[in-house]
């Protein structure tokens, strides 16, 4: 008697046409078939068996074969559902989508009431492009708001990047760390068995080589593995398995806003690091090289006699520098003019003087004008 595959008639389970375990397009059926497979393209969200997807668009991009879907669908773009309701499967993308350019984080903003506000402005959008209310313009928006704030979705991806290669290296530390634990504890537990162990050897030995008191020779092999475990432990203690270290740290400047369709309100400026200023030997004085010019050798008896010596030329001792140093500080203060400088010091106080005195005058005069005697 042979037997012969069953054939999905009109008898057949409602619950697969419910269930949408039927193929639109080759009408193949998972009830037939248990080991078929289902994809949706994220362009339409038609779901088709993965044999209609090899065999419609193996040889390019290709309409969707779904009746009054003129979309244009690759191959590549296909995926494996992760929800059996395709709607959810279709908000879950689209959060994401809008979420990788609307990634701003809590410490960006001034006050946490900006903060909800930018997110009350991300969820209208989401929503817009979940219900498909405004989609061309909602979706000009987010266009112009990742195109003018590249800087700062990057900034901010490659923290969320480091953070999570941080969490990973945090919990990869921790389990190496609570494996050496249990390691040193399971290292512990044999190492006090074999001292136990060879001390009831020694006892017995001890019992059967000697005519001791019984007792002691119990109480003294006890007082010898106690003192063991107490070397053994304070040597434990001085050299510790786990040393607990993250060498990983997340730091990334957040991205300027700019304008566009999209304006977020509240964010934090961000201040750039001032360029380097050339450096200034002279802490910003006057420069004395003005008043001389250094000449490369000077006839000078008590540096003559050093110039010569192998102990000041074998080291590299550059004379010049002695003479420049010994020049600036010859000149240093020819650029100083205590006269200027005091009358200028003068000046400054008798401004705060003069405003004190005119204040005085006008007090005065109301004083007179009130004063009816």
């Amino acid at each position: 008697m042979s037997r012969t595959a069953p054939r999905l008639g009109p008898t057949a389970p409602k619950k697969l046409v419910e269930d949408g375990d039927i193929c639109p397009v080759c009408k193949s059926s998972r009830y037939l078939n248990p080991n078929m497979v289902f994809k949706v393209n994220p362009e339409c969200y038609h779901k088709m068996c993965e044999s209609c997807v090899d065999r419609i668009f193996s040889h390019g991009p290709a309409p969707c074969p779904i009746a009054g879907c003129r979309r244009t669908l690759r191959k590549a773009r296909f995926k494996k559902p992760n929800f059996e309701d395709i709607q959810i499967e279709r908000e879950v993308d689209i959060r994401r989508r809008v979420a990788s350019v609307f990634n701003r984080r809590e410490d960006e903003f001034d006050t946490l009431l900006d903060y909800n506000n930018y997110l009350n402005e991300v969820e209208d959008i989401t929503f817009n492009l979940i219900h498909k209310i405004d989609l061309d313009a909602t979706e000009k928006k987010l266009a112009a708001y990742a195109d003018s704030n590249k800087q700062s979705i990057q900034a901010n991806v490659s923290r969320a990047s480091q953070e999570t290669t941080s969490f990973q290296a945090r919990q990869a530390a921790e389990r190496e760390q609570e494996r050496l634990r249990r390691e040193a504890a399971r290292r512990d537990d044999e190492e006090k068995k074999r001292i136990l162990e060879e001390n009831r050897r020694n006892i017995l030995n001890t019992l059967a080589t000697t005519d001791g008191d019984a007792n002691r020779i119990a109480k003294e092999g006890q007082r010898v593995a106690l003192k063991k475990s107490s070397a053994r432990r304070a040597l434990t203690d001085r050299r510790p398995d786990v040393v607990a270290s993250d060498p990983f740290t997340a730091a990334t400047a957040n991205g300027n806003a700019d304008g566009g369709a999209f304006v977020i309100k509240g964010l934090k400026k961000v201040v750039e690091p001032e360029a380097e200023k050339p450096y200034d030997p002279f802490g910003g004085l006057s420069d004395e090289t003005q008043y001389y010019v250094l000449q490369d050798t000077y006839q000078y008896e008590d540096v003559d006699k050093y110039m010569s010596d192998v102990q000041y030329t074998a080291g590299g001792y550059d004379f010049g520098e002695w003479y420049s140093r010994a020049l600036c500080e010859a000149f240093s203060g020819l650029g100083v003019f205590i006269g200027e400088e005091t009358s200028g010091r003068d000046a400054a106080a008798a401004v705060p003087i003069a405003m004190a005195a005119t204040a005085a005058t006008v007090v005065g005069v109301e004083k007179s004008a009130d004063d009816v005697f």
